[in-house]
């Protein structure tokens, strides 16, 4: 009877012994997995930088492939704009709060998204009384690209338009990027659009203008409901009615004039 039981006892014991053994060469696994990774990462990181010098003007110059160019540094965690924004421009030298843009191409990469936050800044707060506060991405990129009442024109893709909006955040400045139905649009007040207000808009977007009895008809709201999310869009400039039209049509100022 004692000699069974010592049995057992010395299996569980080589039981517990090999599952401390496989726990053990688990981590070390993980641990060289780990390190095999980061020097892959460190090394894709220098080829990354390497790249850029060789092609810093293109960069510059060319939008497309500065776009492209920031995709591929996201795609291995590296942020281009971190560690900056506007306000610590002028500061960075004292901070060491350097942007990887600067770093890698000097200033006069940084210094074009600084410039084209400010330039996106002073359109969407002049157009906001035609648009309420909500401009599409498509045709702030158009605008700034002319450079209409704004200075010179400057070559800019989407993604500079994105990135320079994304460059405001630090500021708490209220700008943000909202997907109205497929359109990216940049939002430049701080009130947040609910539902109701997402949906007629996205319904103007693909019909081009609402009625209150089309949002009764095709949403199946009551005429309170549709009336009320109109007028709230009315206050906020986000719509414009047309009085001329046997019933009140409403139209979105960011959606007119768009090819999109």
């Amino acid at each position: 009877m004692s000699s069974r039981r010592g049995v057992g006892l010395s299996a569980f014991q080589n039981r517990t012994n090999l599952s401390s053994q496989y726990a053990s060469h688990g981590a070390s696994l993980r641990s060289s997995h780990a390190s095999s990774l980061q020097n892959q990462l460190s090394v894709f990181q220098s080829l990354l930088h390497n790249f850029a010098l060789q092609h810093g003007d293109t960069i510059k110059s060319d939008p497309t492939f500065r776009a492209e160019f920031a995709r591929m540094c996201n795609a291995i965690g590296v942020d281009p704009l971190a560690g900056s924004n506007i306000k610590g421009k002028s500061g960075a030298k004292g901070s060491g709060k350097v942007s990887w843009w600067a770093q890698t191409l000097g200033g006069d990469v940084n210094d074009f998204y600084f410039e084209l936050a400010v330039r996106v800044v002073e359109l969407c707060r002049a157009t906001r009384g035609e648009n309420g506060g909500l401009m599409g991405v498509a045709e702030c990129k158009e605008r700034v690209g002319k450079g209409k009442g704004i200075g010179g024109g400057m070559d800019i893709s989407d993604d500079d338009v994105l990135r320079a909006v994304k460059s405001l955040d630090p500021l708490g400045s209220g700008f943000s990027v909202v997907l109205v139905g497929s359109r990216q649009m940049i939002r430049s007040i701080p009130k947040e659009l609910n539902t109701d207000q997402s949906t007629v808009l996205e319904a103007i977007q693909v019909l081009g203008y609402v009625t209150c009895s089309m949002l009764e008809d095709n949403l199946g709201w009551e005429q309170a409901r549709a009336e009320t999310v109109i007028q709230d869009l009315l206050a906020d400039s986000l719509v414009w009615v047309d009085d001329q039209a046997p019933e009140k049509e409403y139209w979105s100022p960011a959606s007119m004039g768009s090819d999109e």
